[in-house]
Order: C-alpha cells, then sequence, then structure tokens
C-alpha cells in the first residue's frame, strides 16, 4: 500500500514525519499546506501549492492511501467530489495534530482504513475511533470477509442488506461447498452454513459461477497474471498486451488475484501503473525462489543469462499460488514482454478479521 499523508501545521508536519519513520509496511510520500515549512521540505515530501481538492483527486486517481493531519471537514470537503464506489474508493483517515485520535471516514473495510487505523494505533498509541456498524457491535462483516478470502462481491447494495440483518440479531444463510472452508467449527455468530448449491434463495452463495438466486454473491479471485517486460517499457503497451490476454482468456478483471513478476522488476513503473489502476496488488519473488518452483516451463538460456531463473511470466504464476493451482496459459511474448496465467486453488476461512 502506499500512503500519502497531508498537514497543515508545523505539528502536523512533525507528526507526519514520526509516522513515515515509525509505522512499517506501507510507501509513505509526506505533503504540507503550511507556508512556513515551504523551505524546509526534506526527501519525501512536498509543499502543496493546489488546492486541497486537486491534491485529493490525484492522490485517489493513484489509488493512494491518504492521511489528513487535521479536521475531519477539511478531509470531507477534500474528498466529497472526488467518490466513487464503496468497493473501489480509496482509504482515508483523518488524525488530530496531536496525534491522540485516528479515525478512518472512507473505505473502512474494502479499502483498508480500519486496518490501517489499528496499525497507527499500534505502532504509535493512538485512539482508534471506528464508527463502521459490524465493528462497534463485534459482528461478522461480510466485506471483510470477501476481501481477506480474494473474493470479489455483486451486487454492491447486498452488502447493506446482509449488514443490516446480522446488526438486527438475525441469522444469515450461506451456500458454500464444505470442503471449501477451514474452519466451519469457529462459524461466527450469526452464520449459518447451508448446502451448495442452493435449492431457494440464500443471504450468501460462494461460488465459482454467477447463476444462483442469492441477496449477494461471492466469487473467488482465482487467476494468477505473471509478466516479464523489457525495461522501460510504456505504460499503454503493457495495458493493451495485458487487456487482450484476459479477453482472450475470458477472465475478468475483478477475477485476477495478483499481477507477479521477479523482484528485479519491482520498481517497473509500467506494471505499477496497472497494478494501482485497477488495484490488483503486483507481487515479486527473488530469482532464487522462481528458480525452485516445480515444473515444466517454457526455458530460455538468454533469460537464465540475464535475470538469473529461466521462465519469469509462467514461475512466477505458479509461485503465486500460495494453495496450489495450475497453468491455464503458457508463455506468451510480445514486443519485449511475456505473460502467463495460472488458476490457483481456493478455500475460506472464518477466523477471527
Amino acid at each position: 500500500m502506499r500512503g500519502s499523508i497531508i498537514s497543515f501545521t508545523r505539528q502536523g508536519m512533525e507528526l507526519a514525519r514520526t509516522i513515515q519513520e515509525c509505522v512499517p509496511g506501507i510507501s509513505w510520500r509526506t505533503f504540507t499546506k503550511c507556508s512556513a515549512l515551504k523551505g524546509d521540505m526534506k526527501e519525501q515530501e512536498a509543499f502543496v501549492e493546489e488546492p486541497i481538492s486537486h491534491w485529493a483527486k490525484e492522490q485517489m486517481r493513484q489509488r493512494n492511501a491518504l492521511l489528513f493531519i487535521g479536521a475531519c471537514g477539511i478531509a470531507v470537503r477534500a474528498i466529497a467530489p472526488h467518490l466513487e464506489s464503496k468497493l473501489s474508493d480509496s482509504p482515508v483517515i483523518v488524525l488530530d495534530e496531536k496525534g491522540k485520535y485516528v479515525i478512518p471516514i472512507l473505505s473502512g473495510h474494502m479499502g483498508g482504513a480500519n486496518e490501517l487505523a489499528l496499525l497507527l494505533s499500534h505502532y504509535l498509541g493512538m485512539e482508534p475511533v471506528l464508527t463502521t456498524s459490524t465493528d462497534v457491535n463485534r459482528r461478522f462483516a461480510i466485506d471483510l470477509f470477501a476481501k481477506k478470502n480474494h473474493l470479489y462481491l455483486f451486487p454492491k447494495k447486498g452488502i447493506a442488506i446482509v449488514s443490516a440483518k446480522l446488526l438486527a440479531g438475525e441469522k444469515i444463510r450461506i451456500s458454500v461447498e464444505r470442503s471449501r472452508i477451514e474452519d466451519e467449527e469457529n462459524l461466527p455468530k450469526g452464520v449459518e452454513i447451508v448446502p451448495y448449491p442452493p435449492k431457494s434463495p440464500v443471504d450468501v452463495v460462494i461460488t465459482e459461477e454467477r447463476a444462483y438466486e442469492a441477496t449477494l454473491t461471492l466469487c473467488p479471485k482465482r487467476y494468477i497474471i505473471g509478466v516479464g517486460c523489457r525495461r522501460g517499457k510504456e505504460a499503454e503497451d503493457v495495458e493493451t498486451f495485458l487487456k487482450e490476454t484476459l479477453e482472450t482468456c475470458g477472465i475478468r478483471m475483478e477475477e485476477v488475484r495478483m499481477l507477479v513478476s521477479i523482484d528485479r522488476k519491482k520498481d517497473e513503473i509500467a506494471l505499477k501503473d496497472w497494478s494501482e489502476k485497477y488495484r490488483i496488488p503486483f507481487v515479486t519473488y527473488p530469482a532464487e525462489e522462481l528458480q525452485r518452483v516445480e515444473g515444466d516451463f517454457s526455458s530460455s538460456s538468454f533469460v537464465k543469462e540475464t535475470v538469473g531463473v529461466d521462465n519469469v511470466c509462467e514461475r512466477a504464476a505458479l509461485r503465486g499460488c500460495e494453495d496450489g493451482g495450475n497453468l491455464i496459459m503458457r508463455k506468451k511474448a510480445r514486443d519485449g514482454m511475456t505473460v502467463a496465467i495460472a488458476k490457483t486453488e481456493w478455500r475460506v476461512t472464518f477466523e477471527e478479521l
């Protein structure tokens, strides 16, 4: 995750710097609107000349997490014109400049704002102020369950309907193959598992198909896209190549779990841009790790001499299948780019989220 922090006072900037130094796992950039700090910027810091709403629009376009150190009203006015959907909006958090409270105000579950708030609380001792009903009432959150289990869901309105039943103390009926559940003995309060396929309408169905009558359908993100490309490849070329490949294979974008490659490509702009645009994680692996992946691959002595492994895209795609899987499309090459696709196995867990 990439995070953009904006402050409005000198004290707020000091807190932003503390976050940047002390909270791991996030690629932070720090911004300020405090004119007194204009000539005192460090690396990865910048003064914002434009209106705050313009700044927020650009950060949300890049799919960054936004941290406002200041009043909630400032954040609300900045982000309001740019909201799209609870399934795709950037996570937004507000902190007071003394670092006492951390308040997720947008995309608490699907975007990870609540999780990020708890991370800040853990490392900096802030008090998290969570306002999502399922968290406040300690109820099962179907959208968070979907995110943690690599499931995409539809229709969006079903989230509110299912959550409302749980909050009212009613049970929800989930239809899923029992062999897909890792921990049925630990079902959360309010959840009942019923046979799959469902013979009558249910609250939730977890399935690879989209043909059952349910308030909410959850489908697994099963496809791992392995890629390789020449250094400095244009983002437009990569976008076109991947789009055409997925269309040829009949794969929808929401079914893609990860984009994967060798660690030499972790800073490849075209791959990072594609990942950020579609909110699909981009994961890379060392050559030695890819070389240990077992299977029959399209081997290239030139690639091995160059990057230390005989094939990148096929090996990376299979490496991304943590629960086992198989290649459904072997290496396809075009103009300095390669792609392969693996289909991973899937299971779900109701482990405390």
